[in-house]
Order: structure tokens, then C-alpha cells, then sequence
């Protein structure tokens, strides 16, 4: 599949567990040449879970 150039929205939602995973994949669609916009529900950017914290976790990566 050809993602050069393609633009793609990746969104974060609640599922905090999976981010990690999910930062991973969101990577590889970069590398294969795709324009990534990651977009933050509300709880995924303001809330802190065990897993991480909301809005420490969007500025580090």
C-alpha cells in the first residue's frame, strides 16, 4: 500500500493501555511516508492513569 503523501488522522481515545502499542504503529505509517495528524479525545489528553500521565504523555511524543 502506497501511504506516500497520504494524510491520516490517528486518534487517541480511551483505551490508555494501548498507547505504547499504538505510538509504535502510528511510526511505522510515518516512516512509509504518510502525513500524520494525531488527534486527543478530551480524557486522553486531560485525564492521569496508572498507565500514563495526559498531557505529559501528547508533549513527549
Amino acid at each position: 500500500m502506497d501511504l506516500k503523501g497520504k494524510n491520516i488522522g490517528f486518534v487517541f481515545t480511551g483505551s490508555f493501555c494501548t498507547f505504547r502499542k499504538t505510538i509504535e504503529q502510528m511510526k511505522k505509517i510515518v516512516e512509509l511516508g504518510a502525513n500524520v495528524f494525531p488527534v486527543m479525545s478530551y480524557n486522553s489528553y486531560n485525564l492521569d492513569t496508572k498507565f500514563r500521565q495526559g498531557r505529559r504523555f501528547y508533549k513527549r511524543n
